[in-house]
């Protein structure tokens, strides 16, 4: 082996390290939070591996692989963010010690990845079926990710807004959920005690009423347009040069029939809620047809964006109209209520008693500030991912380094039956795992050194289930605790972080192309 790869190698360690040891004291329920500032000058406060590691700045290829490993377990399970950057590093120190000693890349990260294989197996043993009925086994699981958060002192409002959340969407076939069907709208004002999971739908827009329209209407037809209510424009800047006065009132009577004729079909659809899609080129509306719009009594929110569109949509049964001839009743969506709210100085529109509701659901978000609010958001998304992971593997199992000081002691034992240099890379293999609640002592200011072997008695004494129990400083029976996490996250934590150092392991030199 050529001095060219130890140097190599040793500089990713470096790397891995240093990107480790930042995400690494946010894990678990007595984390530290990162403040980080963004080059527009916004700060973010967070403890979200994902969020983190996306923000800070890495220019190298090989750091960048870690950025890009938290955001595929955020995409894959949602939470274990933090756990899954630090389990890598872990894993590339192991891999480092058995490089010095000699050994070759390639068997190492063949070893490994059949590590990661059997680690999963002995997750999956240990596991819990859940039974997506059951709610509070998933309210347990969601209740652990966000303990981990800022928000946990309100993760007794957060948890149940997830599971029911969730569980709204689930079919009794369904082995996935997709989370665009969940709104969540956040609104400065108010505290976090205030986010509420609406039956119905939120918008983020508010009603207009300057032209004098009503913001309120019971018994709705909701129509949702994609056109204007305003004059036609030619595609190109054209300059139309009018020295007459009796043609300036001409071409102004124009734009009134016009405008007028545009919202007396609307009108005679029985449409009296319109949402407007946000338009680039051209205004939605125009004084005058907002006019017209409040002398036929109807309510007219507009700038609905692009994306929300489909969402609308499905929420509400109406579809989308691109032109006004194609705009009939058939269309409309109805609703009891179409209101628009003052909640603790935030205006919203809200829609309830939808008649025929598509499987979506919306959730307000408050929070003091914009800070406060973002955090919340993201807490909330990882507490939905849990739900979610269970929706795709109905499996819990324990928190709390628990998982990995199993998967650690049957990967010892594992190890002792191979023989060569496999034997080798397996028992440091299981040694790396032990990284989990080590860190969580030592975040949680305890002993790591003491804890750990402790933990290590007791799994070795036949307790599987105990784990560090965070709150007291102590071990104990953690499924007790209602420390609980979704089979998913770990697994995916594990097969994700060993891909990713058996990847870096078979790269030997790196090279720079103008």
């Amino acid at each position: 082996m050529e001095l060219k790869t130890i140097v190599i190698n040793q500089y990713y360690f470096a790397l891995f390290s240093a990107i480790g040891d930042v995400v690494r004291t946010s894990l678990g329920p007595k984390g530290m939070d990162k403040m980080i500032q963004t080059p527009q000058g916004e700060v973010i406060i967070t403890n979200d591996g994902a969020t983190i590691l996306k923000h800070i700045a890495v220019l190298h290829p090989a750091a960048k692989m870690l950025v890009d490993l938290s955001a595929a377990q955020d995409i894959e399970a949602g939470d274990g963010t933090t756990s899954v950057v630090v389990l890598a590093g872990s894993l590339l120190g192991a891999a480092e010690k058995m490089l010095n000693k000699g050994m070759h890349p390639t068997i190492i990260a063949e070893s490994f990845l059949k590590a990661s294989v059997k680690a999963v197996e002995y997750l999956t043993e240990i596991s819990t079926p859940v039974d997506l009925k059951d709610k509070a086994q998933l309210l347990r699981a969601a209740s652990t990710s966000l303990n981990s958060k800022i928000v946990s002192q309100y993760s007794s409002i957060l948890a149940p807004i997830a599971v029911t959340a969730v569980t709204r969407l689930v079919t009794p076939t369904s082995t996935n959920v997709d989370l665009k069907d969940i709104r969540i709208v956040k609104k400065v004002g108010g505290t976090i005690e205030d986010t509420v999971l609406v039956d119905g739908v939120v918008l983020n827009q508010t009603a207009i009423t300057s032209g004098g329209g009503p913001n309120r209407m019971e018994k709705a037809k909701i129509g949702l347009i994609q056109f204007q209510l305003s004059p036609p424009k030619p595609d190109m800047d054209n300059q139309v040069v009018v020295n007459d006065y009796r043609q300036m009132d001409k071409i102004l009577k124009e734009e009134r029939t016009y405008l007028l004729n545009l919202t007396k079909k609307i009108k005679k659809s029985g449409c009296n809620v319109l949402l407007m899609q946000k338009s680039i080129l051209r205004d939605a509306v125009t004084d005058i047809s907002l006019h017209f719009l409040s002398k036929l009594k109807i309510m007219v929110i507009k700038d609905v964006e692009r994306d929300e569109i489909e969402f609308l949509s499905k929420s509400l049964g109406c579809k989308p109209v691109a032109d006004i001839d194609a705009f009939t009743e058939d269309k409309l969506g109805y609703a009891d209520l179409v209101d628009e709210e003052h909640t603790a100085g935030a205006r919203i529109v809200k829609i309830t008693g939808v008649k025929n509701p598509g499987r979506t659901v919306s959730v307000l978000c408050m929070g003091a500030n914009s800070l406060v609010l973002e955090e919340s958001e993201r807490s909330l998304h990882d507490a939905l991912c849990v739900v979610r992971c269970l929706v795709k593997k109905r499996a819990l199992i324990a928190g709390g380094g628990a998982p990995e000081i199993h998967v650690s002691r049957m990967l010892s034992q594992y190890a002792q039956t191979l023989s060569g240099m496999e034997a080798y890379c397996f028992q440091a293999y299981a040694d790396a795992l032990e990284v989990i609640p080590t860190t969580l002592a030592e975040n949680a200011g305890l002993n790591p050194i003491a804890i750990v072997t402790e933990l290590r008695n007791r799994h070795a004494m036949g307790e599987k289930n105990a784990g560090i129990n965070v709150r007291k400083g102590l071990i104990s029976n953690i499924l007790e605790e209602d420390v609980v996490q979704p089979l998913l996250v770990s697994t995916s934590a594990i097969e994700l972080a060993t891909e990713t150092v058996a990847l870096l392991l078979k790269v030997d030199d790196y090279h720079l192309t103008r």
